[in-house]
C-alpha cells in the first residue's frame, strides 16, 4: 500500500473510533490512552521477587502506580519576585481552587513539599488532565502557563527536584549537567548559581549537555527563561563528552567540575503514572540494554569531576540493574577514589527506601539469574558481570549501598525515583596509571600545536588525571583504559569505556564572536548609557563575523574562558543572555542599540544614565497602555522623562516599605522615550507577571474575551495592546526595531495579542 493510501486508511480508522478515543491531541494528559490497560504481569512478578517494596505494601504500591500523577510546581527561588509569587499563590489562587469538586473528585488545598526549602515547591491532588481541562481551573491554569513562560514558575515533577538539591550548589561552582534535556533540573542549577541576585556574574557556570540535537533546543528554551549569562548548552554523547581546558595566568589547565549531575537515560518505569505507554512497553530487557550506557556515562562523569567534588547519579527507574548495579560497579572500579555518602540529612521530611545490597536478574521470558556464573555463554552479550552485586561480602559491605535512596510512589504520592550521591576523594585509578608521556621536544616542527597540547597534558598529569584530545594521537588516558579493558576481560569485570571521537551533527550554529575593548560599537553605547568603568566589555559577544551586529549578548568571565579555549573540542548550541538589540533609526538619537528586557538584570548594575524612577501607578499605566502620553504618568516621572532625549531607557520601580500591600521587590523594565510618550518593551508573559504583582489581573476566557480586569486597571486604561519588541530566546531572533515619525519605538512582527492570552 502506498504512503498516501496508508495515510488515508489511517484517517478512516481514526474517524471510525469512538468519540472519546479520537481526541488525544485535544484532550491533554491521559486522553487517548483508554485502550492501554494499566497492567503488566512481568513488571509485578519482577518487583515482587526483588522485594524493593516493604512487606505488605505491594498492592498499595501498584494502586499508586495506576493513579494519575499530581500536578507539582516550583517557584524560581533565586529571583527577588519569588516571595511575591508565593504570596499571590497562597492568598489568591490556592484559596480560589480549594474545596472545588470536579468530575466527582474533591480538589484539596495545595500543600508545600515538606523537604523542599522555603516553601518554594507545592503539590496538589489535581492531575494535569484536570488542571488543563476544567473551566473552573482556567484562571489558575493561565496563571501557571504565563508564569512558566516568563521563568518564574516551573511545572516540574516532585522527585525531579531532588538531585539538584543534593548537589549543594554554591555560586562559585563549575557544574556539568550531562544529560540535561528537557531542562527542569538545569533550571534549578542556574537558580542556585544565582543565589545572590546582586551579583550579575557569579564565578561559577553550568554546562548543560544532551546527545539529542533537537532536544538541545528545548533545553535552550528552558534555560533562556532564567536570563542567565552563566549557562552554556552543548551537544555531545555524554559517555564521551570531551575534556575541556581553561586558561589562567597564561597557562592552560584541564577543566574539572566541582559538581556533576548524572541523570542518565533509563527505562522509566518510575514514570508510569504520567507516561502511560510504559505499561505496555516495559520488559526486563529495557534495563539490561541500558545498563552499559548508564555505566559509561557515570564513569565519564567521575572522570571529569574534581577531587573533592560531588556527583549525583539519578534515574526515574526502580530497577536495581540501572541503579545499585551501576553504583556498585562504579565504586568497584574507583578502588577507593569514590565514596557513596549519606544524604538523608540534606532533605529532612523526604520519605525513601535505602538502597538494596542483594538483587538478581530476569530475562523477558522469565528466566532468573542470581550471579554471573549462572549466565549461559549465549547470553553474555545481553547480560554483563557488572549487572550483579559484588560477590565479595567484605567489598559489598564497604560500598554502603544502603546510602542510595529509592523513592516509591505510594509513600508521598510521587513518581518513582532513584538517587545516589558520590564524593571524589582521589583521581580515578586508570587516570593515575598512565603510560609515559611522549616527549614534546621530540615532536617535528610541523606539529607545534600538538606539542603545546601535550605540554598542557603533562602539566595536568601532575594533578593525576590526564587525557590528550589531539587528533591522530591516542590519549594517555585512552591507552591506559584500553589496557585496563584488556586486563579486565580476563577476570570478567568490564573496564572503563573507550574514548570516542566527537561527531558533529544537527543544525549548523552561528559563530560566537567576542568583541574587543576597541570595537567601534562601544563608544556610542558607553556615552549614551554612561556605563560604569567596571563594565566587562570583553564579555560581550555577537553571532556574526560579517555585517552589522544585530544583537549583543553577554556571558560570564569563566564561560568566555571556556568558549575561547575549546572551540574545536565542543559543539556549542547556545550561550549568553541578550543585552542589546539594534534599532535601525537609533543612531539619530545617539545610539544604534536599545536595551533588551531579558538582559536588564545583568546590565542594569552598570548603567548610570537614562534611568527613570517610576511609581506603582506608573507601572500599571505603562503595562496596560500601548503607548501612553507622558501626561498619563505621575508628575515626578513626567519631569524625569522630559530631561531625557528620545531613545532607550530603564524604568525603575523601588518598593515602599511603608506600603506592605505594594510589591516589596524591585522591578526594572526596558522602555522607549518617544517625543510625547513612553512605551514599555516587555515580553507578553513578563508583562502579565508584573501586572499581577501590582494588582492587575488580566484573564481571557476560552472564547478569547478578556475578563476579570480590576477596577484599578480600568481607570484611564486602554486595552493592553501589542507589546512591541517581544524578546525571543535562542537563535530565532525578532525583527529589528524602528521608530515612528514621533520617535516612538515600534517593532516589526513579534506582536502581543490580547492581554490574557496564555
Amino acid at each position: 500500500m502506498g504512503k498516501r493510501n496508508r495515510n488515508r486508511q489511517n484517517q478512516q480508522n481514526r474517524d471510525q473510533r469512538p468519540e472519546g478515543s479520537r481526541s488525544r491531541d485535544n484532550a491533554g494528559w491521559g486522553a487517548g490512552y483508554s485502550e492501554i490497560i494499566k497492567e503488566n504481569k512481568l513488571f509485578e512478578q519482577y518487583y515482587r521477587e526483588l522485594n524493593i517494596v516493604p512487606e505488605g505494601e505491594f498492592e498499595e504500591f501498584m494502586e499508586a502506580m495506576r493513579e494519575p500523577l499530581p500536578a507539582t510546581i516550583r517557584i524560581t527561588g533565586y529571583k527577588s519576585h519569588a516571595k511575591e509569587i508565593l504570596h499571590t499563590l497562597k492568598e489568591k489562587y490556592f484559596k480560589e481552587i480549594q474545596d472545588l469538586e470536579i468530575d466527582g473528585q474533591k480538589i484539596e488545598a495545595p500543600q508545600a513539599l515538606r523537604w523542599y526549602p522555603d516553601d518554594l515547591a507545592w503539590h496538589t491532588n489535581m492531575s494535569r488532565k484536570i488542571l488543563r481541562k476544567s473551566p473552573l481551573l482556567e484562571k489558575f491554569h493561565q496563571f501557571l502557563v504565563s508564569e512558566t513562560e516568563s521563568g518564574n514558575i516551573s511545572r516540574q515533577e516532585a522527585v525531579s527536584m531532588i538531585p539538584p538539591l543534593l548537589l549543594k550548589i554554591e555560586p562559585h561552582h563549575k557544574i556539568l549537567d550531562m544529560c540535561a534535556a528537557p531542562g527542569s533540573k538545569t533550571a534549578q542549577l542556574i537558580e542556585m548559581l544565582h543565589a545572590d541576585m546582586d551579583v550579575p556574574f557569579p564565578e561559577g557556570f553550568v554546562i548543560a549537555n544532551d546527545v539529542d540535537n533537537k532536544r538541545c533546543y528545548l533545553l535552550v528554551h528552558q534555560a533562556k527563561r532564567l536570563n542567565s549569562p552563566c549557562i552554556m548548552v552543548v551537544n555531545h554523547d555524554a559517555s564521551c563528552i570531551p575534556r575541556l581546558q581553561l586558561e589562567h595566568d597564561g597557562k592552560k589547565e584541564v577543566l574539572f567540575y566541582d559538581r556533576v549531575l548524572c541523570d542518565v537515560p533509563c527505562s522509566g518505569d518510575g514514570t508510569m503514572r504520567k507516561n502511560i505507554d510504559v505499561w505496555k512497553k516495559w520488559t526486563t530487557s529495557n534495563g539490561l540494554q541500558l545498563h552499559g550506557l548508564q555505566l559509561r556515562i557515570a564513569v565519564r562523569g567521575v572522570e571529569q569531576l574534581a577531587v573533592g567534588g560531588r556527583m549525583v547519579y539519578s534515574t526515574c527507574s526502580l530497577n536495581p540493574v540501572e541503579d545499585e548495579a551501576v553504583i556498585a560497579s562504579l565504586l568497584e572500579k574507583s578502588e577507593g577514589a569514590l565514596e557513596l555518602v549519606e544524604a538523608v540529612a540534606d532533605l529532612p521530611g523526604l520519605k525513601f527506601m535505602p538502597g538494596i545490597t542483594s538483587w538478581k536478574l530476569m530475562t523477558r521470558d522469565g528466566q532468573w539469574y542470581s550471579n554471573w556464573s549462572e549466565v549461559p555463554e549465549a547470553r553474555h552479550t545481553q547480560i554483563r558481570p557488572t549487572m550483579f552485586p559484588p560477590t565479595d561480602d567484605e567489598k559489598l559491605q564497604s560500598m554502603k549501598l544502603e546510602r542510595c535512596m529509592r523513592i516509591l510512589p505510594h509513600h508521598q504520592n510521587t513518581g518513582g525515583f532513584f538517587v545516589a550521591v558520590l564524593v571524589k576523594k582521589a583521581p580515578m585509578p586508570w587516570n593515575r596509571r598512565y603510560p609515559k608521556l611522549r616527549n614534546a621536544e621530540a615532536v617535528p616542527s610541523g606539529e607545534t600545536a600538538q606539542a603545546e597540547e601535550l605540554q598542557v597534558i603533562r602539566a595536568s598529569a601532575e594533578v593525576g588525571e590526564v587525557e590528550a584530545p589531539t587528533q591522530g594521537e591516542p590519549s594517555t588516558s585512552e591507552a591506559a583504559e584500553t589496557q585496563q579493558d584488556a586486563d579486565s576481560k580476563k577476570d570478567g569485570v568490564c573496564g572503563p569505556p573507550p574514548s570516542k571521537k566527537m561527531k558533529l551533527f544537527g543544525f549548523k550554529e552561528d559563530p560566537f564572536v567576542f568583541l574587543t575593548e576597541e570595537d567601534p560599537v562601544f563608544p556610542p553605547i558607553q556615552a549614551f548609557y554612561d556605563l560604569s568603568p567596571g563594565f566587562p566589555k570583553l564579555n560581550v559577544l555577537t553571532r556574526t563575523h560579517e555585517g552589522k551586529k544585530r544583537h549583543l549578548y553577554m556571558v560570564s568571565k569563566e564561560l568566555r574562558n571556556v568558549l575561547l579555549n575549546n572551540s574545536e573540542r565542543m559543539k556549542v548550541i547556545n550561550t549568553g543572555v541578550k543585552v542589546w538589540s539594534r534599532n535601525n533609526d537609533g543612531e539619530q538619537f545617539g545610539c544604534a542599540f536599545r536595551l533588551a528586557q531579558e538582559g536588564i538584570y545583568t546590565l542594569y548594575p552598570y548603567i548610570r544614565a537614562r534611568v527613570i524612577t517610576v511609581s506603582l501607578e506608573d507601572v500599571k499605566v505603562l503595562l496596560t497602555e500601548e503607548n501612553p502620553f507622558l501626561s498619563r504618568l505621575g508628575e515626578d516621572t513626567h519631569a524625569q522623562a522630559k530631561k531625557l532625549e528620545m531613545g532607550s531607557i530603564v524604568l525603575k520601580y523601588r518598593p515602599d516599605p511603608k506600603d506592605p500591600s505594594s510589591p516589596q521587590c524591585p522591578i526594572e523594565l526596558c522602555g522607549w522615550r518617544g517625543k510625547t510618550s513612553i512605551r514599555a518593551f516587555v515580553p507578553r508573559n513578563e508583562r502579565l507577571h508584573y501586572l499581577r504583582m501590582v494588582g492587575v489581573e488580566v484573564f481571557q476566557d476560552k472564547q478569547g474575551k478578556k475578563a476579570g480586569r480590576t477596577t484599578e486597571a480600568q481607570e484611564g486604561s486602554t486595552e493592553l495592546g501589542e507589546a512591541r519588541g517581544r524578546e525571543e530566546g535562542g537563535t530565532q531572533e525578532p525583527e529589528s526595531t524602528d521608530t515612528d515619525q514621533n520617535g516612538s519605538a515600534k517593532s516589526k512582527g513579534n506582536g502581543l495579542e490580547g492581554a490574557g492570552s496564555a
